[in-house]
């Protein structure tokens, strides 16, 4: 392991207090946490960059240069994370994970050097990585999700299995794992007269009825007398909705394919996963009126938060229409 904890520092300027600082926490990597190669490459790049910038003008560190790590101060570490992912003349602008991962590896090192007696205070403890933008749902148009919808084969056991499963997620914006996972006693109440309904075990094991339309429910009940039978006939018997050619449950994979095959027949051009249709389901009813306290109760979510994600999405929608429709919008 000679060598491992080498700095590939070429400025003669570091100093010698730091970089022994930093060899030493290279070093209890390398020997007592024995860490990969890869990964050791990775956090020498990561403390030889840190160490540049301590050491740098003092208007890149905005609290003047630091010569060992008790001279290292918090507003160090918080300027050290902005310019990582802000970027400067020598260093193009990371990404928030690669800025996190950079930060670990300055973070790591605070704590070692306080363990070890090298600086009182962790200085680095309390600063965290910039928060990473909040990705909307994707959905997708009705008159997409109604190609979806349509394009299995409604004359053959599988078709009429795809098609089910399609209009149950967007029916009832089950989950992928929840949609899988039921059983035929879950669709006790899809005859029922007032209101179909489905039963849903979702996170935390926790069951929430959820009603279904006529259109999922026509599908569920042509695929369960005319379908299910023929695939249930390969296996040993399984209580499951949803089989696969061999009679038992179908797998997770199973159900991404029928979804991904069903996008491809109908030539939508875009990236359609079962939680596209999840995302549809969800934003389409907030479009229609639906009480966002409903949509979080139909979709299981434990928070109301998690819901609230969705008023973005339709938020959107009426930026669009506002700014294609109103005289005075541009």
């Amino acid at each position: 392991m000679a060598g491992s904890s080498e700095l590939p520092v070429t400025d003669s300027s570091v100093p010698p207090d730091l970089e022994r600082a930093v060899h030493r926490y290279l070093d209890h990597l390398t020997v007592e946490r024995g860490l990969a190669a890869n990964t050791l490459a990775a956090y020498r790049r990561d403390l030889t960059r840190y160490l540049e910038f301590l050491t740098g003008p003092t208007e890149a560190s905005e609290g003047g240069s630091a010569s060992a790590p008790p001279e290292i101060s918090t507003e160090h570490v918080r300027a050290f994370v902005r310019l990582l992912h802000e970027g400067s003349p020598e260093h193009p602008a990371l990404s928030t994970r690669s800025t996190a991962r950079v930060l670990a590896a300055v973070r790591g090192a605070h704590a070692f050097w306080v363990a070890e007696g090298l600086c009182p205070v962790d200085v680095a403890s309390r600063v965290s990585p910039p928060t990473p933008p909040q990705r909307l749902p994707k959905a997708i148009a009705l008159d997409s999700v109604e190609k979806i919808l349509s394009a299995p084969d409604p004359e053959s056991p599988a078709g009429l299995r795809a098609r089910a499963f399609l209009e149950l997620l967007y029916a009832t914006g089950a989950r992928i794992s929840e949609a899988v996972a039921l059983d035929v006693d879950d669709l006790a109440g899809l005859h029922d007269s007032e209101l179909s309904f489905v039963r849903l075990l979702g996170k935390g094991n926790k069951q929430r009825m959820v009603p279904v339309g006529s259109y999922a429910k026509k599908a569920l009940d042509q695929y369960l007398v005319r379908g299910r039978p023929e695939l249930s006939r390969h296996g040993k018997g399984t209580p499951a909705v949803f089989l696969n050619a061999r009679g038992g449950r179908i797998s997770r994979q199973t159900a991404w394919t029928m979804v991904k095959d069903a996008a491809e027949l109908a030539q939508l051009g875009e990236d359609v996963t079962p939680h596209t249709l999840r995302h549809s389901f969800a934003t389409h009813l907030l479009e229609g009126g639906a009480d966002l306290r409903v949509v979080q109760e139909l979709l299981g979510h434990a928070s109301l938060a998690t819901t609230q994600i969705y008023t973005k999405v339709s938020v959107e929608s009426l930026r669009e229409v506002y700014a294609t429709a109103h005289p005075r919008a541009q």
